[in-house]
């Protein structure tokens, strides 16, 4: 009879419908009431335990592995077994330079460590501190501190005097938003004696004796990190009455990143006639290493056996000694266009902004310079975006929904968003058009279809006091059916060195970039060679000129021109350094039945000299030429395709 239970079922009412089950089969029990009687308690008790159990036996099999653990303490158990300890919370760092104005009377200033400066980020005071002490002599009578790195926070200070007889005492770091990243670890050899020894991070025995002044750092309960030392072999014992002082900057994560703008708090050396400018504004600011992130990194982490040598090394390590990592690709000097051998190249996407400052990125490689193997020089590049601009047309079923155009428009645009999300904005993700209009589809039950067609663009940042040639790089194939074909593509707004007018870029359809203008809305062309535009490649070179002034785009101030093209294929894959991402405030999304079936039959619309926002776009055509007109925010213009 044992047979007729079904065990493979765990949900607590499957448990309780297979004990009702099984026990009514059983002669004792025929016609027996299970829900109007006592029974039916015993039968919860029974189905309740069952169910724990199975729940406690699943939780209890999944935490032994790394790959499933669940709970936090269980990730950084097993990530400890591969020797890989949990980053911190990282404090947001700026550069600056501070000018102490009017010194008479000394020779040398020092600034002191704990010295604070203040900022404001979104309304909200923010206190940087000085995490080392400088000293400095005038240079040509000014006493100035040049690029002096400040740390996000406050400086915290902890004691804890040794008593070698307490096999429990622990040296625990009591906050848990601390970057270790800051700790200064000193051993005092007693009360009576001060003389006082400072430790360093070690994270391998290798060169490590019985006297090696080292410390080592381990994540503990509740994400508190806690400081332990050597055992006399591997590392110099602590003794009996040492005391121990942890010194580290508790710190908002990131919360002050971004943050420009620095003013000093108090005097240096009494004086307080002080300036501060920014010399790199305040990044890297970070949360504490998430369990996803812990699973991910700390196999690789112990791949790499701290060396840098494959992609996966450099990928494993970088992360580690820079918290501030939304995605990053990593490729060998004989990968890159053109090949550089000798070198390694790595591109990182920061979690907050777009780029990496000069400083940062030489911290890294200075960091990275205690792994690399042999001759092999790093160098770090900026991510080159490549923003997607999608023109989509929905038609749905207003008999089955109470929605108006306008709600479908902003489901599907949160459709779309999430889409950005998820499947972009990291190296390597492709755009897969397949997935994107399936996305959209699926936004509401009423919506039957869509149409949608897809343009992209870079920016270009010119150098304004000069003549410079550009390359642009799409890296993926342009839409061109046949030489001659029309201009597929357009740019914004710019003035070349002598001359007023406003300029713009397109091509010919047969290989070459022009210069041109617009008069009275008539298009001339100045210079039918200005480059040339690889219709294969995707690569967009720009040969000698002189861009003096940059025009608004999209309404606003702009330091760069963007160059806009229609791909030949829907779906587009990036290269090495290259992320893709929609643009969601250029997007065009219409719910419009009427603009839907308008633009059924129409093919890529090409060489807009500009239109942007939403709006109600529709065409009409005659011969080979179609006017577009856009109602509602942006603008529109004539087009060929």
């Amino acid at each position: 009879m044992a047979n007729d239970l079904q065990i493979t079922d765990l949900d607590f009412d499957d448990i309780k419908n297979n004990l009702k089950t099984f026990l009514s089969r059983q002669t004792e029990f025929t016609d027996y009431d299970f829900e109007g009687s006592g029974m039916n308690i015993l039968l919860d008790i029974l189905a309740y335990n069952t169910h724990y159990s199975a729940f406690h036996a699943n939780m209890l099999a999944n935490e032994m592995f790394l790959d499933s653990a669940q709970t936090r303490s269980a990730v950084v158990s097993h990530a400890k077994h591969v020797g890989y300890t949990p980053r911190s919370a990282r404090a947001s760092t700026a550069r600056v330079n501070i000018t102490v104005n009017n010194v008479t009377g000394v020779s040398t200033l020092t600034m002191n460590k704990g010295a604070t400066l203040t900022t404001s980020v979104d309304d909200t005071t923010y206190q940087f501190v000085v995490n080392q002490a400088t000293s400095i002599t005038p240079t040509n009578g000014v006493f100035t501190f040049t690029s002096v790195p400040i740390y996000e926070g406050t400086l915290v200070t902890e004691r804890y005097t040794a008593n070698t007889s307490d096999a429990d005492q622990r040296f625990i770091i009591n906050n848990i938003n601390a970057d270790t990243t800051t700790l200064k670890v000193t051993v005092q050899n007693s009360s009576s004696d001060t003389t006082t020894n400072t430790y360093t991070l070690n994270t391998s025995l290798t060169n490590v004796t019985s006297t090696s002044r080292v410390y080592f750092l381990q994540e503990v309960e509740d994400q508190k990190f806690e400081v332990f030392f050597g055992d006399g072999v591997f590392g110099k014992a602590i003794e009996n009455g040492n005391i121990v002082t942890l010194e580290y900057i508790v710190c908002n994560t990131d919360e002050a990143n971004g943050a420009s703008s620095f003013s000093f708090s108090g005097t240096i050396g009494g004086f307080s006639n002080i300036t501060v400018t920014t010399a790199s504004n305040a990044s890297g600011g970070a949360l504490p290493e998430t369990v996803k992130s812990i699973k991910f990194n700390a196999p690789r982490r112990y791949s790499s056996q701290n060396r840098a040598v494959t992609s996966a090394d450099y990928k494993a390590i970088v992360q580690d000694v820079y918290a501030n990592v939304q995605s990053i690709q990593v490729w060998g000097g004989e990968d890159n266009n053109p090949p550089t051998y000798g070198r390694v190249f790595i591109a990182i996407k920061p979690t907050s902004g777009v780029t990496l400052t000069n400083s940062v990125k030489q911290s890294i490689v200075t960091s990275l310079g205690d792994y690399a193997i042999g001759s092999i020089i790093p160098v770090i590049v900026d991510a080159n975006i490549t923003y997607l601009v999608p023109e989509v047309y929905v038609k749905y079923d207003s008999k089955i929904t109470s929605k108006t155009d306008t709600d479908i428009e902003s489901v599907v645009l949160s459709s779309i968003t999430d889409f950005n999300t998820s499947q972009l904005q990291q190296f390597g993700k492709m755009f897969r058009y397949s997935k994107f209009i399936s996305t959209i589809d699926n936004s509401d039950s009423s919506i039957l279809s869509n149409i949608t067609r897809l343009k992209m663009y870079q920016y270009f940042t010119p150098n304004t006091s000069g003549t410079n040639t550009y390359t642009i790089d799409f890296n993926n194939g342009l839409y061109h059916p046949h030489a001659g074909h029309t201009s597929i593509l357009e740019t914004s707004g710019f003035k070349i060195n002598g001359s007023n007018r406003e300029y713009f870029l397109d091509d010919d359809g047969s290989g070459n970039v022009r210069l041109i203008y617009y008069v009275g809305g008539v298009k001339t062309v100045q210079n039918s060679a200005q480059g040339t535009i690889n219709y294969t490649t995707g690569q967009i070179v720009i040969n000698n000129i002189y861009i003096t002034t940059i025009s608004n785009v999209d309404g606003a101030t702009s330091t760069k021109i963007r160059i806009k093209i229609q791909p030949s294929s829907n779906d587009i894959v990036p290269v090495r350094q290259q992320l893709l991402e929609i643009d969601l405030n250029n997007i065009i999304i219409d719910a419009n039945l009427d603009t839907y079936e308008t633009n059924a039959g129409v093919g890529y619309i090409t060489n807009a000299s500009s239109y942007a926002g939403t709006g109600t776009t529709a065409g009409t055509t005659t011969g080979t030429t179609t006017t577009v007109t856009t109602t509602g925010a942006g603008s529109g213009s004539s087009s060929s395709y």
